[in-house]
């Protein structure tokens, strides 16, 4: 099986990677007031989200995994649903709606999630790679481009549902014959599984915010 950091070298990053470092007020000429002024509305800003959630919602392991499993699942699941809720009730030319000629349909955006989930579900879980016919099946959508758009059209958005229906029941029932000391372990060298399901997390969600503005701009 190819490395999958070969197949998709953004999986790729190393200790030396900028990501999610915040460089604020770099310089040293901040006044007192300017210092005081800046913890009062880093505080603000901290509690806001606060008062706001209500307690919406609560981040936990799900019973039947290890801990650190079962919290991904809760956040897979979440955002699955978050989608499924969003765009379940689509008709057909909502679900092929595309806002320019370059943009892509909500359809192909599922199937997307469908083909990524997969792809790394059977890498991970299986120890291989897709089969012929799963390649047919779920790997139409991996990259995604006009060509990849038009051939997705005319399918109803519970085609898509169902299929990522029946491929996070197979990543669910993956998922739970493993431990914890598995999750942190290497699948190669700088790549381990836990990072793996990260990115798969956060790709549903980076795709849920494009859905939500797909949904925004569909003809009245």
């Amino acid at each position: 099986m190819k490395g999958l950091k070969y197949l998709f070298p953004y999986l790729g990053m190393t200790e030396h990677s900028t990501i999610g470092k915040l460089y604020i007020f770099p310089y040293s000429f901040e006044t007192d007031s300017m210092k005081s002024l800046k913890t009062k509305n880093s505080l603000l800003l901290l509690c806001l989200p606060m008062l706001f959630l209500q307690a919406q919602g609560e981040l936990k392991s799900v019973a039947g995994y290890s801990p650190n499993i079962g919290s991904m699942v809760y956040m897979l699941e979440d955002l699955k649903e978050r989608i499924t809720e969003q765009v379940k009730d689509l008709d057909q030319t909502q679900t092929d709606f595309q806002y320019d000629g370059d943009a892509n349909s909500i359809g192909a955006l599922i199937m997307h999630l469908v083909s990524t989930e997969s792809y790394y579900q059977v890498a991970t879980l299986e120890g291989r790679e897709w089969t012929a016919e799963e390649m047919e099946s779920l790997g139409v959508a991996g990259e995604l481009n006009s060509k990849v758009n038009n051939m997705l059209k005319g399918e109803p958005i519970g085609y898509y549902l169902d299929l990522w229906d029946e491929v996070r029941a197979k990543t669910l029932a993956g998922l739970k014959t493993k431990d914890d000391a598995w999750f942190a372990s290497n699948i190669e060298e700088g790549l381990n599984y836990r990072y793996i399901w990260y990115h798969v997390m956060e790709h549903s969600a980076n795709h849920m915010g494009q859905i939500g503005t797909i949904m925004n701009r569909l003809p009245k």
